[in-house]
């Protein structure tokens, strides 16, 4: 308990010192119109809502907030994500961000994406809540009580996002699949919270509570 704690510790000092927050400024309409013009490929597979579509691999992203997802597209294009061989979602999700040409289009998007209400996504991770609770306890320190995310932190907000997708994130920290690229400082900040779950069964165990949290926009 003692060395979970100062994990969390240290990844809250690093996240502070070393991570810098992108932040957005109200959109026009005008951004908003062409972000929603933008959205017509990515609702290919993210859905018109951005409920996702584990099937294309996509996950919900309808509600996150624009400095998240926008922070998220500028990775993509980059090669912060998207890279590894084994990471098959990063790999589709790659070119998607190569098609947004300007810094404009990509916060154009996001803010779209932003206006959007967060989804009601299905739950299909199954797990033991109560263990999962107390397994979640580390993960406060950036993602909230529940879940909400936090700006100051670059955590984005888990409750609204799609269970598979969160597991299949977690399980990619833990191989060393994200969180290992030089492009990406947020997610080398998250490989070493994933160690403190130590199978599949904790990994589920902690979305499965997540699942039980109440849906509200981050800030």
């Amino acid at each position: 308990m003692n060395s979970t704690r100062h994990l969390a510790s240290w990844v809250l000092f690093a996240l502070i010192a070393t991570t810098g927050v992108l932040t957005a400024a109200p959109a026009a309409a005008q951004d908003l119109a062409r972000g929603e013009q933008l959205y017509s490929l990515c609702q290919q597979c993210h859905g018109a809502d951005g409920a996702g579509n584990q099937a294309a691999l996509a996950p919900s992203i309808g509600g996150q907030p624009q400095w998240f997802v926008e922070g998220q597209l500028v990775k993509f294009k980059n090669g912060g994500r998207g890279t590894h061989f084994d990471d098959i979602e990063g790999m589709r999700m790659r070119p998607m961000s190569m098609w947004l040409d300007t810094e404009e289009d990509m916060a154009a998007v996001a803010a779209y994406v932003a206006s959007m209400p967060i989804p009601s996504v299905e739950k299909t991770v199954e797990g033991d809540v109560e263990v999962g609770k107390a397994k979640y306890t580390p993960c406060i320190a950036c993602h909230g009580v529940n879940g909400e995310g936090n700006q100051a932190l670059n955590a984005p907000r888990l409750t609204g996002l799609s269970d598979w997708y969160q597991v299949r994130s977690i399980q990619k920290f833990k191989a060393g699949i994200r969180g290992t690229n030089p492009y990406d400082t947020t997610g080398m900040l998250m490989r070493p919270m994933s160690m403190t779950l130590a199978d599949d069964q904790a990994i589920h165990d902690v979305v499965a509570y997540i699942n039980t949290l109440t849906p509200t926009p981050a800030e």
